[in-house]
């Protein structure tokens, strides 16, 4: 068993910086403490950081839906499967910047733009960043994912106002080929480079539940951890089921208590990052909820859909904060 006192030299409250570099054997033993010391340490970091009785809401939008080149295995928006999903063309400013507005009035702080892109061509992105601004004249933080960015279109996007970039890993370096071969994972790192230099914020996580392993799990979160600098954002998704894609021979959903170690991993490793919960709650208890609120999740997606799968709605989470007693933009 590993005494918590050695591992809690990794808590923000006993070193003026986060932590840059983990090692696999100290994240196993992370992972692997008694669950209440887990626990203990995961709310310690958390409350040092945080307001631990305030939850984040965001919306999501998907902006261009299908027909992407990429052959993710967990994506319904893959053009290399049936999945029932007809591709659509770019939506135009004015509707997307109502339905921002919609979100802002149900309670989202935060709107993200999804579009199913391998890169995006420049034309493509001209509206792209006239959306940005737009929504940002909402008063509304915004995000976008829109696949693979060069220097320069980072910088466009920058320009534009944006305050976040979404680009996940997805899984760890080992797993990452059995789901994904049309993209490299140093492809993803180089976006997230560019990004950064380009001074927009960085929103990178995962997803659980493909037929991976703890081990790959905790290989993701090194992955995030060791980056240069932490992502302000970690969501951490389960897979939602998807007709059609190879993830669903291999998928497995996890078991709830690993769900909240790694959500407690994931805080005590990244201590300032927001994490959030992100697709595959509508499979979660709100007793499971509540626990990775505990353990240091503290964002959400609201809304009925995220992109093309199902989400929680809003009067349910409303009453699940309410009851829990954690702010947010719903109450």
């Amino acid at each position: 068993m590993v005494d918590v006192v050695e591992i809690e030299r990794t808590d923000s409250r006993t070193s003026a910086a986060p932590r840059k570099t983990w090692d696999r054997t100290e994240a196993e033993a992370l992972y692997n403490l008694p669950f209440a010391d887990l626990m203990f340490q995961a709310q310690g970091v958390h409350r040092a950081n945080f307001n631990p009785n305030h939850v984040e809401t965001a919306s999501l939008l998907s902006i261009k839906t299908g027909g992407c080149p990429e052959d993710c295995g967990y994506c319904s928006q893959s053009a290399h499967y049936d999945t029932g999903l007809k591709a659509t063309r770019l939506m135009p400013r004015h509707e997307v910047v109502a339905v921002a507005q919609r979100a802002k009035d149900a309670g989202a702080t935060r709107f993200c733009m999804a579009a199913a892109w391998r890169s995006p061509k420049d034309r493509d992105l001209d509206q792209v960043c006239d959306m940005v601004s737009a929504v940002k004249g909402l008063g509304m933080e915004t995000c976008v994912t829109l696949g693979m960015l060069t220097p320069k279109q980072a910088e466009r996007l920058s320009d534009a106002g944006l305050d976040f970039y979404n680009h996940n890993v997805d899984t760890s370096p080992e797993f990452y080929d059995k789901i994904i071969t049309t993209r490299t994972l140093q492809d993803r790192i180089d976006t997230l480079a560019h990004v950064r230099d380009a001074g927009i914020k960085v929103c990178c996580g995962g997803i659980i539940g493909m037929g991976e392993q703890v081990d790959d799990r905790l290989g993701m979160l090194m992955l995030l951890a060791n980056l240069p600098s932490h992502p302000e954002s970690v969501p951490i998704n389960l897979w939602n089921e998807v007709k059609g894609v190879p993830v669903n021979d291999t998928a497995e959903r996890p078991d709830p208590i690993a769900l909240v170690r790694l959500v407690a991993t994931a805080r005590i490793m990244m201590p300032k990052s927001v994490v959030r919960l992100s697709a595959g709650r509508q499979y979660m208890t709100d007793e499971l909820q509540a626990m990775c609120f505990l353990a240091g999740a503290n964002s959400i997606f609201i809304g009925d859909v995220l992109l093309t799968t199902r989400n929680p709605q809003r009067d349910r989470d409303a009453h699940l904060l309410d009851r829990l007693g954690i702010n947010s933009a719903l109450a």
